[in-house]
């Protein structure tokens, strides 16, 4: 069951009734039946998987809290994390690994013992992981005490709003909100279902439109030149925003809806002025996890080289970034990129400061724009390695952007559809960065201007949506 199928639109409602009839203390389990049938509609077999995780976490954070023994401790947290990860690995990596060393042995006349298999990835599985991870580690650093319902915890493993696509979010925001939900709220479900419909806005009319033909220049790379490829790396990362974020926020207010409030995971990326706050922005609840979990501890082991032991943890970081992305090289140059990137700019950041202030730039509007430019179009280079299926495929598309140039293919009606709802979303973005509280639509205290603004919105989606039962994410 995906957010844009009818059997969600059936399935959702019902939720959110029986959410409301069930009393406080039991509502886990309506919620829990709930999102274990919401997963069991993607794939069944895959549930297994998500139960196993949760039994191997609540009883290894229980044990955890159980030990005064550091040592012990340590070990037990090693263990589940291993045992958390070994699924992933499987699914996602093994096939790409047998493949590469069965092509090499076969070149070196060797025999090699495993066929070629082709396995199905658990949907949503890097995202539940990450979160299993992520509260396994709080309990071994004595951030949260391990929760004693088995329910608790395999309600936010597989809590349906998020099990798919995320946000990644932290047991420490969301088991207190289960054991004890807040009382149910009319505001709730406004608030809720308004980001809802923003969300479909952003995925089914910006993105899916601008899918059309971004996957119609990537889908035969021989028979489009560099001109068509400029247009399709400009507009992709504006259909990931669309896709991710459009989910995201689906996600944030379905949850909303329930009286549940969960991290926001974008924060209008494109008007960032370097690729740390850019990253600051975009996928809030990755990078945050990452820096936490990842990079934090890094950066520390390395602290005695200095800035270069900042370089290499922020490689390194985003190194696993890009392998979580993708089992392929150009998910590794991707993450590697984005290190280099950030590396850049971490070594440079006082020498750029003073730049900015001996000459005044940090409040020059003209600055500012060159600023967001430059870091958008970094984002959309890298991103070229991203969308491609291999790295031959990234460096031919960086050949004819250079070489290879001439009239580019359009398509007419679905970039006209695209781009003009995508200025609509850019436009509500620049309001909100740089106009807070002016031109208000959405949140206009006429209710006639609200309920007509939102009556627009759901047209749009009704008239120009694409329908789409795919998620871009879903693939990672």
């Amino acid at each position: 069951m995906v957010f844009t199928s009818l059997h969600f639109f059936v399935f959702f409602p019902l939720v959110c009734v029986l959410s409301y009839l069930t009393p406080a203390r039991y509502r886990y389990i309506t919620l829990l039946v709930a999102s274990y049938y919401f997963y069991l509609n993607t794939k069944p077999i895959f549930l297994l998987l998500t139960a196993g995780i949760t039994l191997s976490t609540y009883a290894f954070t229980r044990l955890m809290d159980a030990t005064p023994n550091d040592d012990r401790k340590r070990k037990l947290m090693w263990c589940n994390v291993v045992l958390i990860l070994l699924p992933l690995f499987f699914f996602k990596y093994f096939e790409t690994i047998n493949r590469e060393v069965m092509q090499l042995m076969a070149g070196l006349n060797l025999s090699y013992p495993l066929p070629d298999n082709h396995w199905l990835l658990p949907v949503g599985i890097s995202f539940y992981t990450f979160m299993a991870i992520g509260y396994t580690i709080d309990v071994y650093n004595e951030e949260l005490e391990a929760e004693k319902n088995i329910g608790i915890v395999a309600l936010f493993v597989s809590f349906f709003p998020l099990v798919l696509s995320g946000p990644i979010e932290r047991a420490g925001n969301m088991l207190p909100q289960f054991r004890s939900p807040e009382k149910l709220a009319a505001s709730n479900l406004s608030k809720g279902l308004k980001l809802m419909l923003w969300g479909y806005f952003m995925k089914l009319v910006v993105a899916d439109r601008l899918g059309i033909y971004i996957d119609e220049v990537y889908s035969d790379t021989a028979s489009h030149n560099g001109s068509s490829y400029l247009i399709a790396m400009t507009l992709y990362p504006f259909q990931l925003y669309g896709d991710l974020g459009g989910y995201s926020l689906i996600a944030i207010g379905a949850a909303k809806a329930m009286g549940f409030n969960v991290m926001m995971n974008f924060r209008r990326p494109f008007f960032s002025v370097s690729m740390s706050e850019f990253w600051r922005r975009w996928h809030i609840s990755l990078i945050t996890w990452i820096t936490d979990y990842i990079y934090t501890p890094l950066s520390f082991s390395f602290r005695k080289h200095g800035k270069w032991g900042i370089v290499i943890a922020l490689l390194l970081a985003f190194l696993i970034s890009g392998i979580w992305h993708g089992a392929s090289l150009t998910f590794v140059a991707w993450g590697l990129l984005q290190g280099i990137f950030l590396s850049v700019e971490a070594y440079t950041v006082k020498s750029r400061a003073d730049f900015r202030h001996r000459f005044g730039l940090g409040k020059q509007a003209w600055f500012i724009a060159l600023s967001c430019i430059f870091t958008f179009s970094l984002f959309a280079i890298s991103q070229v390695f991203a969308r491609s299926s291999t790295l031959s495929e990234s460096f031919t598309v960086f050949a004819k952007l250079v070489s290879d140039h001439g009239n580019p293919y359009v398509d007419f009606s679905n970039l006209t559809i695209g781009l003009g709802f995508l200025a609509l979303l850019m436009l509500s973005d620049f309001r909100d960065e740089f106009l807070p509280g002016k031109f208000r639509i959405f949140d206009n205290r006429s209710f006639a201007v609200r309920f007509l603004a939102y009556l627009a919105i759901f047209f749009c989606i009704v008239i120009f949506g694409v329908v789409s039962d795919q998620f871009i994410y879903f693939n990672f």
